[in-house]
């Protein structure tokens, strides 16, 4: 539990670090690309103060590290030199005057306590001296299952917004043809794994994390709030719902 505690303050200076940089664009979605970063930096650091990492703290190191760096990579390049995003723009009309220091603390300090207690269930399987079981390797099948969706979803979403022919268009094939967001039943089916791997390891009290990132992504930040007006933006929206699931892949309706 003390390693635990002792990731607070690296996270929070990384929180800081962005607030920094987003003084100078005046822009807080930088904070999208450091989200995973908070996660890799809890990580890092726990493995490093594990006097003797198992084969399980490795597991995790190398899985935290592919999605973190893969991730934050992908949102640097989506966000860079675009406007601030729809999201945090509604956020900063709500606070002004002053938003620029106020979001210090409503949008990075508050995203690095929120992904330190995320982060659970990857601290503690990190601790673990327990041996690899077959429910560690049922959550990597999982978390490579979540990752392929999210890799493939943002890759071909990417392709579709290159085209200028795309504008104002909704993307209806691929793996989008069966869910219409397969990047956040991705990120769902990556943290599904991670509290499997806790779970293997013996903390099963710690997927309490996994399933609020789950809830999150499904009912708050994610798939919600991201439908909550682009119906209003993109009229063909609204045939896409009709026949594709919002969350869970399936085949489309006739």
């Amino acid at each position: 539990m003390q390693i635990y505690f002792i990731t607070l303050l690296p996270m929070l200076a990384l929180a800081l670090f962005g607030w920094l940089l987003s003084l100078k664009s005046n822009n807080v979605t930088v904070v999208d690309s450091l989200w995973a970063m908070f996660f890799f930096i809890s990580t890092a650091i726990t493995f490093c103060l594990v006097s003797e990492p198992s084969e399980r703290a490795y597991l995790v190191l190398f899985l935290v590290t592919v999605w973190s760096f893969r991730l934050s990579t992908y949102l640097h390049v989506r966000n860079h030199n675009k406007t601030e995003d729809l999201r945090y723009q509604a956020i900063r009309a709500r606070n002004e005057p002053n938003f620029r220091y106020k979001s210090i603390y409503l949008v990075f300090v508050l995203q690095a306590f929120l992904s330190w207690f995320i982060s659970l269930p990857l601290n503690f399987a990190l601790q673990s001296t327990t041996s690899l079981n077959a429910l560690d390797w049922l959550g990597l099948s999982v978390w490579v299952i979540g990752m392929c969706f999210q890799v493939t979803g943002d890759t071909q979403l990417k392709h579709f917004k290159a085209k200028p022919e795309n504008k104002g268009k909704v993307l209806d094939q691929g793996v989008w043809r069966y869910t219409r967001h397969p990047n956040y039943f991705g990120e769902s089916c990556i943290w599904l794994g991670y509290g499997m791997i806790a779970v293997a390891a013996g903390f099963w009290w710690t997927t309490i994390s996994s399933v609020l990132m789950i809830y999150l992504l499904v009912k708050v930040t994610g798939v919600k709030l991201l439908e909550a007006d682009i119906a209003e933006r993109r009229p063909a929206y609204k045939t896409y719902i009709l026949k594709t699931n919002a969350f869970f892949p399936w085949f489309p309706k006739s």
